[in-house]
């Protein structure tokens, strides 16, 4: 199951607006905040899979659709575009990998 809010939707239409609509991958994250699934512009490639909803392609690795699903594209106006899923990730981060030496949670 895949699905997205009407908000984020209404998002992506204001972002898009006058645009081509370039399909959308969920992809595994890292970073300080510890691993999460993000979103980025891309293109199909083999593996994927593809879920066309309201006029916008979203493509997934098959692997992680099905460790992660369902999914929800979610929108926020304080935090912005999220992904929200049945996986559970590890609480903190890698937060030596970013430069802020440890003391980031």
């Amino acid at each position: 199951m895949f699905n997205i809010q009407p908000t984020a939707k209404e998002q992506l239409d204001e972002h898009f607006k006058g645009k081509d609509k370039e399909p959308i991958r969920i992809y595994l994250a890292s970073g300080c905040g510890g691993p999460r699934l993000g979103l980025a512009l891309d293109e199909h490639k083999n593996g994927d899979q593809v879920f066309e909803i309201d006029g916008y392609s979203f493509l997934m690795e098959e692997a992680l659709f099905e460790q992660a699903k369902p999914v929800t594209v979610l929108f926020d106006q304080n935090t912005g575009f999220s992904v929200e899923s049945s996986m559970v990730f590890p609480e903190g981060g890698g937060c030596s990998s970013c430069g802020c030496g440890g003391s980031c949670g």
